[in-house]
């Protein structure tokens, strides 16, 4: 079930009636550096993720601010081998921030994604049920949403939790073939 804000009802309501829902693409971009002289990329622009996220924002403000401690110690930014350097450096620094948020990006998408398949919905209530546990069961993902944990290991953990709290409501009161047979395909979405 979801809402719809007061001020786009009429507008959603037409665009139902009139059949003219488009769905927006969704792509994803590797990062891949080409150290161009004069030229830098940032955030979407060097390395696209899922919208749904935000993350392209979120690392382009990370990647501005490494970048900003990078140029600081660089005495003639005119100096091309030198700043391609300082570039090497900064896109293996960017690493750990981007592939978090990437992973992340992507995961999020294939869970909340509309699907019929009752493993994908029953990995989306666990996320929900999840996130409604509050303290570090909220802090945790939404610490990696923002950008604030720079470890892939906070986002296995969380995954995992997520995954066993599924398989545990899947096995509940008594397990099954089925539903054996659906948790193991929850751990593996």
């Amino acid at each position: 079930m979801f809402e719809i804000p007061n001020e786009l009802y009429d507008a959603f309501i037409f665009a139902i009636e009139k059949g003219n829902i488009r769905t927006m693409p969704n792509r994803s971009m590797p990062a891949s550096p080409h150290p161009t002289a004069g030229a830098l990329l940032l955030g979407d622009a060097f390395n696209m993720r899922h919208r749904l996220t935000g993350g392209g924002m979120t690392i382009a403000l990370s990647d501005i601010v490494l970048l900003r401690d990078f140029l600081r110690s660089l005495q003639n930014l005119n100096d091309v081998s030198v700043l391609c350097k300082y570039l090497e450096s900064f896109y293996t620094l960017r690493k750990p921030m981007a592939s978090t948020i990437n992973a992340l990006a992507g995961a999020l998408y294939k869970v909340f994604s509309a699907s019929t398949d009752l493993v994908r919905n029953e990995m989306r209530q666990a996320c929900s049920d999840y996130l409604s546990f509050g303290g570090i069961f909220s802090k945790g993902p939404i610490s990696l949403l923002l950008g604030l944990k720079l470890h892939s290991l906070n986002l296995v953990l969380h995954f995992f939790s997520v995954a066993i709290d599924g398989v545990g409501r899947l096995l509940l009161p008594f397990p099954s073939p089925k539903s054996i047979w659906n948790g193991t395909k929850l751990i593996t979405v």
